[in-house]
């Protein structure tokens, strides 16, 4: 029996734990009957098709995701074609609600595993194995050479699956994390050059209306003890980041600060471990704990997303803005941690007025990275069901990005959109740190400042044309000498200095006058946080 489990992934770097975990839960009972596969949205879809031919597959099973259900749809119109006699089943959060469409859209696919999959797809590889019998080719003289013959499979009493058959679920218990595999227990063969993921917990405690994670009701905990081994390999292996998959890691103090403890008693020198973390629930103990951390050790992610109180009310997340504030300022005090700060435009009773003023408030905390993203109406997601409450227009196609509320129109989304690109470009590549600061005297807030730099990129054309890297620090002196009544010397002045930290210049660019004087740049070392070399004051 050859299960594929087959994962398309965004990039290289990344990789796809579910899959690893699906097949690691077999192996306990049907070692061997389960192979796996993973590739990008990148590779042609000839070339997917390909290689799964190669494998020889009896049964199919694909990961969906938002990122990639695009290439999904493709390679399910073509599948069928070569394969007219293998098994197809779907898996994943683009197929876990509305699964009736998927069976009424493609006719090839024969069931779909519904949230949780672990325990059914064991049951579901075990009645492919328990139906599969064996028979000697046909004309062929050679002793024990047999071909697996499949019968048919009884899939009907198995939980979480949908069956086209019966498209209604047996709902079932969700899993024991303890019981769940180390799926990096067996080495890092699979995992070279890319993303390290690892999940301590699955739930998460907060209901916002625009997140799958809603949906399920209950937090449940891997055992420290069992977290503590896994965290020590990855030391061990000196893998370069780790990255907790956790919803809200914060979510049990306690649990969190031993973790925390552990990770800073052990310290390798070189792994940093990456949380997302609600900053409302943390505490001095914990802050203190982490104010200890080495440089770059630990990247905390939180999601904002907005400072707008109805906003967050509407989207059944009433946090306190002023205790994040508090918190992440006593986190940047630290200097040694890594802070993104995440904000979602397009959320119910944001318009544009009111984005700008979130933006300007987060903003103010100074966070190493300030991600702008915009509202995805997933599939499943409480928000799906409000969206002609608050007049949220969407897209059809992944990712179902909003494209207008009652409160925020197209064109506003598209100027905000413009606005992310140079937030991305300027502010999260810590190319410009000691222009930025001048330049935003000119401006009334920071927003405006990001406004009026993406208004002069649509003009010039560089939306289109996109400008090399080198070429950006010319853009901004050209940008203050156009837009704004800023001394142009003292402006050229920050931007050389901003050079020569952030880039490795084998000659002098043009816009430089001179460059600034070697005992004010520490090239023996770069900031963990910022990537730049230091500035000695």
């Amino acid at each position: 029996m050859n299960f594929l489990l087959v994962a398309i992934n965004a990039k290289y770097i990344h990789s796809n734990p579910a899959v690893h975990s699906l097949r690691a839960v077999a192996d306990r009972v049907y070692f061997g009957a389960t192979s796996l596969y993973e590739t990008t949205i990148n590779n042609p879809i000839y070339n997917i098709l390909s290689d799964i031919c190669d494998q020889r597959p009896d049964a199919i099973g694909i990961s969906t995701y938002i990122w990639n259900i695009d290439a999904v749809k493709k390679l399910l119109s073509d599948l069928p074609k070569v394969l007219p006699d293998t098994d197809i089943w779907l898996g994943g959060p683009e197929v876990s609600y509305h699964y009736e469409k998927i069976f009424e859209e493609f006719p090839c696919v024969r069931g779909i595993f519904v949230g949780e999959g672990e325990t059914a797809f064991t049951r579901v590889v075990g009645e492919y194995c328990r139906s599969m019998s064996y028979r000697s080719e046909e004309g062929d003289d050679t002793i024990n050479i047999s071909k697996p013959v499949l019968g048919i499979p009884d899939f009907s009493n198995i939980p979480n699956v949908a069956l086209r058959e019966r498209p209604s679920v047996i709902r079932r218990e969700l899993m024991d994390m303890d019981s769940l595999p180390f799926i990096y227990e067996e080495g890092m063969r699979d995992f070279d050059n890319r993303i390290v993921y690892y999940e301590s917990s699955r739930g998460c405690p907060f209901r916002c209306s625009y997140c799958l994670s809603s949906v399920d009701k209950t937090v449940r905990y891997r055992s420290l003890p069992f977290v503590f081994r896994e965290i020590q390999f990855f030391l061990d292996e000196e893998i370069p980041q780790v990255k907790f998959i956790d919803r809200t890691f914060n979510s049990d103090k306690d649990r969190a600060k031993a973790i925390w403890a552990y990770i800073l008693e052990h310290d390798n020198g070189k792994t940093n471990f990456h949380f997302e973390i609600a900053a409302e629930l943390i505490d001095k103990e914990e802050i203190d704990l982490l104010r200890k951390m080495r440089p770059g050790q630990i990247k905390l992610e939180i999601g904002v997303q907005t400072t707008n109180q109805d906003t967050l009310l509407a989207v059944n997340r009433p946090s306190k803005i002023h205790k994040i504030e508090k918190a992440v300022q006593e986190l940047s005090k630290t200097g040694t941690i890594h802070i993104h700060l995440d904000l979602i435009a397009g959320l119910p009773y944001e318009g544009y007025r009111s984005f700008r003023n979130s933006f300007n408030d987060v903003y103010a905390l100074a966070p190493t990275q300030l991600q702008l993203g915009f509202l995805k109406v997933l599939k499943g997601s409480p928000i799906e069901n409000d969206c002609d409450k608050f007049s949220i227009v969407s897209s059809d196609d992944a990712p179902y990005e909003v494209l207008a509320t009652r409160w925020l129109r197209f064109d506003e989304l598209c100027r905000l959109k413009h606005i992310e690109e140079m937030v991305e470009l300027f502010y999260n590549s810590h190319q410009f740190d000691q222009t930025l600061p001048a330049i935003e005297k000119a401006f009334e807030t920071p927003f405006d400042m990001y406004a009026a730099l993406a208004e002069y990129y649509k003009q010039k054309n560089y939306f289109t044309i996109v400008p090399a890297r080198s070429r950006r620090y010319e853009i901004l002196l050209q940008f203050v000498e156009e837009r704004t009544t800023l001394y142009e010397e003292e402006i050229r002045e920050l931007l050389t200095l901003d050079y020569y930290l952030r880039e490795e210049p084998k000659s002098r660019p043009d816009f430089v006058k001179v460059p600034p004087q070697k005992d004010r740049i520490d090239t023996s070392s770069r900031d963990p946080l910022t990537g730049n070399f230091r500035l000695i004051r």
